[in-house]
């Protein structure tokens, strides 16, 4: 049973590995070569964001599919969808076209994601060695990408990169269709949108200040650190997110098999609340290489945490919901960053989500004690 479960958790990971750089290549060029794909810079920051709003409105459903069909169908029909956006994405210029292919984009990564948990914790034993083993999978496939788009797209400009980026999508289906065929988990929980739970108020607050407050206020605070060289120099340290993700993942996993998961979470969760404080109080880089080598250790945490604490009927209307929660706190961050950055001081701002980051791991040890 469990080498069953490490096998269908690794293919679930290596079809997404193969998937997402259709998005995080996006990230990169879209910004950069706006005119070329028909859009303004402030479409494409629409364009940036509506894949995540379409997630948190669809995970419930993406759920629900996932226990009706199973990981195999749904994945199978996702891979299909994030290849169809790739190829979208460079043959279909214009705001409206390409918001399509977002929103496609949106509910195949929700599919793949719930399928790449809910496969890893499916098995309590080994369930967060499997997990840390997941995201390192995951992480290869935008660390590469990045690096290889970013040098085809000056030769041969952004769109070409997508169209082979579609195709290098299309080769997960043979671990799509090694995927379990069936019911998914059952589904049994009330609305994603009751009264959070600690866990998701946890999620909440890591999504606000470990993605979107950090990715947006890197880049700020980098150009006023560093004027000449901020694009590297925050590209650099965005790209250790995946290298981190790649190497300390499955670190992170084996500490919370040892330990226990949700105590490494509230451990590491506070020392990532200090990495923050620092980049507030002026020691950038230093606090950025930290979090960043933290969030790594924490990826693969969460996931057999939300699993423990519920049922197995629940367990996939769990983690949904916990990446919903996570989705909404990574969306708020940059609009709230973008508005209060450049009149509030930013020991305040990062000081205020290092505090409510601290404050929301401490409250887990409740659910501990449970």
């Amino acid at each position: 049973m469990r080498r069953h479960a490490d096998i269908e958790s690794r293919d679930a990971s290596i079809t997404l590995a193969l998937t997402l750089p259709t998005d995080t290549v996006l990230y990169l060029l879209l910004p950069l070569h706006a005119e070329v794909f028909g859009v303004s810079l402030a479409e494409a920051g629409i364009l940036l964001a509506a894949n995540r709003l379409v997630r948190i409105v669809g995970y419930g459903w993406v759920a629900r599919s996932y226990e009706r069909h199973g990981a195999r169908n749904c994945c199978m029909i996702a891979v299909l969808g994030s290849a169809a956006s790739s190829i979208g994405y460079a043959l279909l210029p214009g705001l409206w076209t390409l918001l399509t292919c977002r929103l496609l984009w949106g509910l195949s990564f929700a599919v793949m994601n719930i399928a790449t948990q809910a496969l890893a914790t499916s098995e309590p034993t080994g369930a967060a060695r499997r997990s840390g083993k997941s995201r390192a999978i995951i992480a290869a496939g935008p660390m590469l990408a990045l690096m290889s788009g970013a040098a085809i797209a000056e030769f041969w400009g952004a769109p070409i990169v997508f169209v082979l980026l579609g195709v290098v999508a299309l080769g997960a289906l043979p671990f799509a269709m090694r995927l379990p065929d069936g019911h998914g988990q059952k589904v049994t929980s009330g609305p994603r949108f009751g009264l959070p739970s600690r866990l998701d108020v946890w999620s909440f607050i890591q999504g606000f200040g470990l993605d979107g407050l950090f990715v947006l206020g890197l880049s700020v605070l980098a150009a006023q650190a560093l004027p000449q060289g901020a694009g590297l120099a925050a590209g650099a340290a965005l790209t250790l997110r995946y290298v981190s993700e790649l190497v300390l993942s499955p670190v992170g996993g084996r500490l919370g098999e040892r330990h226990g998961s949700l105590r490494m979470l509230i451990l590491l969760s506070l020392v990532s609340a200090a990495g923050l404080a620092l980049i507030g109080m002026g020691a950038l880089w230093i606090g950025a290489i930290g979090v960043v080598g933290l969030r790594g250790l924490l990826q693969p945490l969460a996931p057999p945490v939300a699993a423990s604490l519920v049922p197995a009927a629940e367990q996939v209307s769990a983690l949904a919901r916990l990446a919903t929660w996570r989705d909404l706190g990574a969306g708020t961050g940059p609009l709230i960053a973008g508005t209060l950055l450049p009149i509030l001081p930013s020991a305040l701002l990062y000081g205020a989500a290092a505090l409510a980051l601290a404050l929301s791991a401490l409250s887990l040890h409740r659910a501990q004690a449970r």
